[in-house]
């Protein structure tokens, strides 16, 4: 099969795809699937390089989101309600490749309506923008989020979330984002109701215009950017910390978390399988409800990169050119491999 064997720690441009590479061997827990669509992010190139603290043992396939179909050839674990054929998404190591093993406690059904480009992004992203907001934050309708890094694969999801799981009303929603091109995608596709781009001095000044002075209730940050925030929150607000997807943990000075009695939040999300397994389907419940209604879509990139043309895909999102979730689409929805044309 195809996939991008990494053999020793290397950069993405310089990893070849293998065509001759293994088809994985299922664990007794494990389905195969054959991968319609796969998602990239960030710590691909993290973890190509050894830099990321998931280090499988060399050679190991990269890749880790994928949406596609139960294999026919695959063995059904005990207990799993998954079928040869069943559309479905979900992670596992390798999906930059024909076939996939993956947990089925780990894979989910496709909504029937989402295609397979819409569905290899969801299984990092949402649940961890979901969890943040709702579980963390306890965020109400009616309350104000700032979302930093608001065009990314998370970022958009939380701006979304927060539109779309309250009725009669949700949250409003102040997307932050470096430039107009991004911001034009949270307003167009993310249906936010204020956009500021935090690339220019004193941005914070507009989140506080737009709340009549009072700050945001609750702010999400991917990226880094707490201590600038701090100076936008409202007096008791929650801020949620993310990750650093600008390359620098930050280091917080205490004085404004005291005088604005604000309260700092941490999001793991992959934590929670070994932490609090229960709630995870609560999640997914959620979730999935908010995907068939409508309420929520997923945003994908404009451009849809072939296997062959993947490791562009994760320079492109090392350089910072893309929004949504970047996806790599190895079938057609009802046909089959998809290659690069010459």
């Amino acid at each position: 099969m195809r996939a991008y064997v990494v053999n020793r720690n290397a950069h993405p441009s310089e990893l070849a795809l293998v065509s001759g590479a293994p088809v994985p061997t299922p664990k007794p827990d494990e389905i195969i699937v054959d991968v319609y669509s796969a998602a990239l992010n960030f710590f691909d190139i993290l973890q190509s390089q050894g830099k990321y603290q998931i280090k499988p043992p060399f050679p190991f396939a990269l890749g880790a989101e994928f949406a596609g179909r139960v294999a026919i050839d695959s063995p059904i674990p005990e207990g799993c309600n998954l079928r040869p054929g069943d559309r479905v998404f979900g992670m596992g190591q390798g999906s930059l490749a024909d076939k996939v093993v993956a947990k089925w406690k780990l894979t989910n059904v496709l909504p029937d309506n989402l295609t397979f480009d819409q569905g290899a992004g969801l299984y990092i992203t949402w649940p961890t923008s979901y969890e943040a907001l709702v579980g963390r934050a306890e965020l109400k309708s009616g309350e104000t989020v700032l979302v930093n890094a608001a065009a990314g694969g998370v970022g958009i999801a939380a701006v979304q979330i927060a539109k779309g799981s309250f009725t009669p009303i949700g949250a409003t929603v102040i997307a932050a984002a470096g430039s107009s091109s991004k911001l034009d995608v949270c307003k167009q596709l993310g249906s936010a109701d204020y956009t500021v781009d935090y690339s220019k001095p004193g941005w914070q000044k507009r989140v506080l215009q737009f709340t009549g002075g009072k700050g945001a209730d609750v702010v999400f940050d991917p990226v880094g950017r707490i201590a600038d925030s701090l100076k936008c929150i409202a007096f008791k607000g929650r801020a949620l910390v993310i990750g650093f997807a600008s390359g620098n943990i930050e280091k917080l000075s205490l004085n404004l978390v005291l005088l604005k009695n604000v309260s700092i939040m941490g999001l793991h999300w992959g934590l929670y399988e070994q932490k609090e397994a229960s709630r995870i389907p609560e999640v997914w419940d959620a979730l999935l409800g908010l995907f068939s209604s409508g309420r929520v879509k997923p945003v994908i990139y404009s451009r849809i990169y072939s296997l062959e043309k993947a490791m562009e895909g994760l320079l492109a999102l090392e350089r910072r050119e893309t929004w949504g979730k970047v996806i790599v689409r190895l079938r057609d929805e009802n046909q089959g491999l998809v290659m690069a044309k010459l």
